[in-house]
């Protein structure tokens, strides 16, 4: 099971919606959600959007690998992250981040997929 198929089973649930209440409001089968929520489908960029809408997350956590942790200070990877590449640049980055709306993220994070990948 990816981390989204159990990000997703945990934020519907955490928002007491049954897998065809989500569906509804989404405009998708039930059977949909079923597959996502086992791994078997993906939703797409826009789907994501409207799941983290409905159930008031943001897409970023539904892709995030360890949603159901519980985190007490910073996360240890984000710890690790700014120390590899640097206090100013993560400040950086941060900020501008800030500033970016979740359809924005969910773009930028395409671009930098097929900046990296698109070109090996």
């Amino acid at each position: 099971m990816s981390s989204l198929s159990e990000n997703l089973k945990l934020a519907r649930q955490r928002a007491n919606l049954t897998e065809a209440e989500l569906a509804m409001r989404i405009r998708v089968g039930t059977a949909t959600i079923e597959k996502y929520e086992k791994g078997e489908q993906v939703p797409d960029t826009n789907t994501i959007l409207k799941i983290s809408t409905v159930l008031d997350i943001p897409a970023s956590e539904l892709l995030e690998q360890d949603l159901h942790a519980e985190h007490n200070g910073i996360d240890k990877e984000i710890e690790q992250l700014v120390q590899e590449i640097g206090t100013k640049k993560a400040k950086l980055i941060l900020r501008k981040a800030k500033e970016f709306s979740e359809e924005d993220f969910l773009r930028v994070m395409q671009m930098l997929f097929e900046v990296k990948y698109d070109s090996q």
